[in-house]
């Protein structure tokens, strides 16, 4: 029975970091599925996916990053996630771990690292000798809101 001071986050990495987002958030982790592309959407949206009647749009990490477009494999994953009443599944290389934190162990992200995506990464821990960067996906979204409020057609 985990309590307060412990936060639990899904890693997986993109590239050749490695990522958190806080485990409450996610709804489910699921193979690549190809996409239905939308037009006039920002590169990051690859498109949309039918999970059992929900239209998800998908967001390309690797490209929301500055990356580049992930060339997509069998083993990539989408990490649906909800944000408030939004659905968004999130395309990674490949889920690592469940990461179990003290909340004191959570970093502030120092200013120079990842250049002008710090503002939606929320903090950074060490496990086991490897640095996992934890998403805020409030902050990841925001700029996306309207987007996503026109394909998933919520308020």
């Amino acid at each position: 029975m985990a309590d307060h001071s412990t936060r639990q986050f899904i890693s997986f990495t993109v590239g050749d970091e490695e990522y958190g987002v806080d485990i409450m958030a996610i709804r489910e982790i699921k193979g690549w599925t190809p996409t239905t592309p939308l037009p006039e959407t920002p590169a990051h949206m690859r498109g949309v996916i039918d999970l059992r009647g929900a239209i998800v749009p998908i967001i390309d990490l690797r490209v929301r990053f500055h990356h580049g477009l992930t060339e997509v494999t069998p083993t990539h994953v989408i990490i649906v996630v909800a944000i408030g009443d939004v659905m968004v599944g999130l395309l990674a290389d490949a889920v690592v771990d469940i990461v179990t934190v003290a909340a004191t162990e959570i970093q502030p992200m120092p200013d120079s690292e990842h250049g002008g995506g710090a503002n939606y990464l929320s903090g950074i821990v060490s496990v086991e000798g490897r640095m996992v960067v934890l998403l805020d996906l409030t902050a990841l979204l925001e700029r996306d809101r309207d987007v996503l409020a026109e394909v998933v057609a919520v308020e």
